[in-house]
């Protein structure tokens, strides 16, 4: 039986053989340090792509006000960082999830907050599979959450 992906790679680029360790070190710490600074955002998923000189960095968050910031202050402070990181040119995107509660990663870290403030691991396990069922119900039929 196969199954169909319809996931993209999270790193889009090819580099030679002395490269491609330094390459993927650069993309570890810049996924680091945007999951870091951004973890308050709602932060889905961070792409990659490397073009010459040039990199861009595709931000899919549920609140994207808050990777903004302030007429773009917070952005262009990430853009600086990262620049300085990789002395490359920086273009960062900004991608919004249009139902965050369809979007495993968020419904996790959503789950992980409200263990963290010691809700009970039943409602929040409870609460976690009814989200979906009230905004699209045929998405999250078969929707499975391990404790």
């Amino acid at each position: 039986m196969r199954l169909a992906l319809t996931k993209d790679w999270r790193s889009r680029w090819y580099a030679d053989k002395r490269d491609f360790g330094t390459m993927l070190k650069e993309d570890v710490d810049i996924r680091a340090l945007v999951a870091d600074r951004l973890k308050d955002a709602a932060v889905s998923d961070i792409y990659v792509e490397r073009y010459a000189n040039r990199i861009r960095v595709t931000i899919k968050t549920a609140r994207p006000g808050l990777v903004i910031g302030r007429k773009g202050e917070d952005i262009d402070k990430l853009r600086e960082v990262l620049a300085k990181i990789t002395n490359k040119e920086i273009y960062i995107e900004i991608a919004e999830v249009k139902k965050p509660d369809l979007d495993a990663t968020l419904v996790a870290a959503n789950v992980a907050m409200q263990l963290e403030r010691r809700v009970s691991h039943r409602r929040a396990m409870k609460r976690a599979i009814q989200m979906p069922w009230t905004t699209v119900p045929s998405a999250s039929r078969f929707w499975r959450v391990d404790a």
